[in-house]
Protein backbone atom coordinates (compact mmCIF):
# COMPACT_ATOMS: atom_id res chain seq x y z
CA UNK A 1 0.00 0.00 0.00
CA UNK A 2 1.39 3.39 -1.00
CA UNK A 3 0.39 6.60 0.70
CA UNK A 4 0.97 9.80 -1.24
CA UNK A 5 0.14 13.01 0.63
CA UNK A 6 0.73 16.13 -1.42
CA UNK A 7 -1.50 18.47 0.54
CA UNK A 8 -1.94 18.47 4.30
CA UNK A 9 -4.84 20.91 4.65
CA UNK A 10 -7.96 20.48 2.57
CA UNK A 11 -10.51 22.63 4.43
CA UNK A 12 -12.99 19.74 4.13
CA UNK A 13 -13.21 19.37 7.91
CA UNK A 14 -13.90 23.00 8.70
CA UNK A 15 -17.61 22.28 9.17
CA UNK A 16 -17.05 19.62 11.83
CA UNK A 17 -17.20 16.57 9.56
CA UNK A 18 -14.52 14.28 8.16
CA UNK A 19 -14.18 11.30 5.85
CA UNK A 20 -13.91 7.75 7.04
CA UNK A 21 -11.68 5.37 5.12
CA UNK A 22 -14.57 4.38 2.85
CA UNK A 23 -15.07 8.08 1.98
CA UNK A 24 -18.36 8.39 3.88
CA UNK A 25 -18.71 11.65 5.81
CA UNK A 26 -19.35 11.64 9.55
CA UNK A 27 -19.20 14.19 12.38
CA UNK A 28 -15.78 14.50 14.02
CA UNK A 29 -17.47 13.29 17.21
CA UNK A 30 -18.45 9.96 15.60
CA UNK A 31 -17.39 6.90 17.68
CA UNK A 32 -14.98 5.76 14.95
CA UNK A 33 -13.26 9.15 14.92
CA UNK A 34 -13.10 9.17 18.73
CA UNK A 35 -11.59 5.66 18.69
CA UNK A 36 -8.88 6.21 16.13
CA UNK A 37 -8.19 9.66 17.60
CA UNK A 38 -7.44 8.00 20.95
CA UNK A 39 -5.21 5.48 19.14
CA UNK A 40 -3.39 8.40 17.49
CA UNK A 41 -2.91 10.03 20.90
CA UNK A 42 -1.51 6.76 22.24
CA UNK A 43 0.90 6.57 19.33
CA UNK A 44 2.09 10.12 20.03
CA UNK A 45 2.57 9.25 23.71
CA UNK A 46 4.68 6.26 22.69
CA UNK A 47 6.74 8.62 20.52
CA UNK A 48 7.42 10.76 23.59
CA UNK A 49 8.25 7.64 25.62
CA UNK A 50 10.84 6.65 23.03
CA UNK A 51 12.73 9.90 23.69
CA UNK A 52 13.24 9.18 27.39
CA UNK A 53 16.66 8.10 28.62
CA UNK A 54 16.80 4.79 30.44
CA UNK A 55 14.34 2.91 28.24
CA UNK A 56 15.87 -0.50 27.51
CA UNK A 57 16.65 -0.96 23.80
CA UNK A 58 14.54 -4.12 23.58
CA UNK A 59 11.56 -2.16 24.92
CA UNK A 60 12.24 0.64 22.44
CA UNK A 61 12.29 -1.82 19.53
CA UNK A 62 8.98 -3.29 20.68
CA UNK A 63 7.42 0.17 21.04
CA UNK A 64 8.53 1.12 17.51
CA UNK A 65 6.79 -2.02 16.23
CA UNK A 66 3.71 -1.13 18.28
CA UNK A 67 3.69 2.37 16.79
CA UNK A 68 3.49 0.89 13.30
CA UNK A 69 0.84 -1.62 14.40
CA UNK A 70 -1.21 1.24 15.87
CA UNK A 71 -1.45 2.76 12.40
CA UNK A 72 -2.95 -0.58 11.30
CA UNK A 73 -5.37 -0.37 14.24
CA UNK A 74 -6.33 3.16 13.21
CA UNK A 75 -6.83 2.04 9.60
CA UNK A 76 -9.08 -0.78 10.80
CA UNK A 77 -11.14 1.60 12.93
CA UNK A 78 -11.38 4.16 10.12
CA UNK A 79 -13.18 1.87 7.68
CA UNK A 80 -16.60 0.34 8.36
CA UNK A 81 -16.99 -3.32 7.44
CA UNK A 82 -18.45 -4.13 4.06
CA UNK A 83 -17.82 -2.68 0.66
CA UNK A 84 -16.14 -4.23 -2.34
CA UNK A 85 -12.48 -3.68 -1.41
CA UNK A 86 -10.20 -5.70 0.84
CA UNK A 87 -9.23 -3.58 3.83
CA UNK A 88 -6.41 -3.77 6.32
CA UNK A 89 -7.78 -5.49 9.42
CA UNK A 90 -6.13 -6.35 12.71
CA UNK A 91 -5.99 -10.12 13.22
CA UNK A 92 -5.13 -12.45 16.09
CA UNK A 93 -1.42 -12.49 15.18
CA UNK A 94 -1.05 -8.89 16.37
CA UNK A 95 -2.37 -9.84 19.81
CA UNK A 96 -0.37 -13.07 19.97
CA UNK A 97 2.84 -11.10 19.45
CA UNK A 98 1.92 -8.79 22.36
CA UNK A 99 1.23 -11.80 24.59
CA UNK A 100 4.65 -13.24 23.79
CA UNK A 101 6.33 -9.94 24.65
CA UNK A 102 4.32 -9.75 27.91
CA UNK A 103 5.38 -13.28 28.88
CA UNK A 104 9.04 -12.60 28.06
CA UNK A 105 9.29 -9.51 30.27
CA UNK A 106 6.99 -10.76 33.02
CA UNK A 107 9.09 -13.92 33.49
CA UNK A 108 11.89 -11.75 34.92
CA UNK A 109 9.74 -9.71 37.30
CA UNK A 110 8.99 -10.42 40.93
CA UNK A 111 5.35 -11.25 41.70
CA UNK A 112 3.30 -8.23 42.74
CA UNK A 113 2.30 -7.90 46.38
CA UNK A 114 0.34 -4.68 45.94
CA UNK A 115 -0.94 -2.38 43.21
CA UNK A 116 1.73 -0.30 41.49
CA UNK A 117 1.54 3.48 41.69
CA UNK A 118 2.33 5.19 38.37
CA UNK A 119 5.85 6.57 38.49
CA UNK A 120 9.34 5.52 39.35
CA UNK A 121 11.89 6.15 36.61
CA UNK A 122 11.08 8.64 33.85
CA UNK A 123 10.73 5.75 31.36
CA UNK A 124 8.35 3.89 33.67
CA UNK A 125 6.28 7.02 34.30
CA UNK A 126 5.88 7.62 30.55
CA UNK A 127 4.91 3.99 30.03
CA UNK A 128 2.23 4.38 32.71
CA UNK A 129 0.82 7.44 30.93
CA UNK A 130 0.80 5.47 27.67
CA UNK A 131 -1.00 2.63 29.47
CA UNK A 132 -3.80 4.93 30.62
CA UNK A 133 -4.19 6.43 27.14
CA UNK A 134 -4.30 2.87 25.77
CA UNK A 135 -7.12 2.00 28.18
CA UNK A 136 -9.06 5.04 26.93
CA UNK A 137 -8.48 3.97 23.31
CA UNK A 138 -9.81 0.53 24.24
CA UNK A 139 -12.96 2.08 25.76
CA UNK A 140 -13.46 4.21 22.64
CA UNK A 141 -13.01 1.15 20.39
CA UNK A 142 -15.76 -0.58 22.34
CA UNK A 143 -18.09 2.25 21.28
CA UNK A 144 -17.70 1.41 17.58
CA UNK A 145 -20.89 -0.51 16.71
CA UNK A 146 -19.53 -2.83 14.05
CA UNK A 147 -15.90 -2.67 15.12
CA UNK A 148 -13.40 -5.49 14.79
CA UNK A 149 -13.31 -7.36 18.15
CA UNK A 150 -9.61 -8.08 17.57
CA UNK A 151 -8.91 -4.34 17.84
CA UNK A 152 -10.31 -4.36 21.38
CA UNK A 153 -8.30 -7.49 22.28
CA UNK A 154 -5.16 -5.90 20.84
CA UNK A 155 -5.59 -2.68 22.83
CA UNK A 156 -6.39 -4.65 25.99
CA UNK A 157 -3.22 -6.70 25.64
CA UNK A 158 -1.18 -3.64 24.70
CA UNK A 159 -2.17 -1.96 27.95
CA UNK A 160 -0.97 -5.10 29.75
CA UNK A 161 2.36 -4.93 27.92
CA UNK A 162 2.79 -1.24 28.77
CA UNK A 163 2.15 -2.04 32.44
CA UNK A 164 4.67 -4.89 32.40
CA UNK A 165 7.25 -2.73 30.60
CA UNK A 166 6.77 0.01 33.21
CA UNK A 167 7.55 -2.53 35.90
CA UNK A 168 10.63 -3.66 34.02
CA UNK A 169 11.76 -0.06 33.48
CA UNK A 170 11.61 0.44 37.25
CA UNK A 171 14.01 -2.47 37.72
CA UNK A 172 12.19 -3.89 40.73
CA UNK A 173 12.14 -0.58 42.61
CA UNK A 174 8.59 0.49 41.93
CA UNK A 175 6.25 2.60 44.03
CA UNK A 176 3.55 0.41 45.55
CA UNK A 177 0.16 1.31 46.95
CA UNK A 178 -0.02 1.18 50.74
CA UNK A 179 -3.73 1.05 51.54
CA UNK A 180 -4.66 3.68 54.12
CA UNK A 181 -1.03 4.83 54.55
CA UNK A 182 -2.03 8.46 55.05
CA UNK A 183 -5.26 7.75 56.89
CA UNK A 184 -5.18 9.32 60.31
CA UNK A 185 -7.45 7.97 63.02
CA UNK A 186 -9.93 10.53 64.35
CA UNK A 187 -8.80 12.36 67.50
CA UNK A 188 -10.06 10.82 70.78
CA UNK A 189 -13.65 11.78 71.45
CA UNK A 190 -14.32 12.88 67.86
CA UNK A 191 -16.65 9.95 67.29
CA UNK A 192 -18.78 10.90 70.29
CA UNK A 193 -19.79 14.32 68.92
Amino acid sequence: MTVNLTRIYTKLGDGGETHLGDMSRVPKTHPRIEAYGAVDELNAQLGVTLTVAGLPEAYAAWLRRVQNDLFDVGADLAVPHGGDRDRLRVHAGYTTWLEQACDEVNAGLAPLKSFVLPGGTPAAAHLHVARTVCRRAERRALGVDDGNPEVVRYLNRLSDLLFILSRGANGGDEPLWEPGASHQPPPPGAQDS
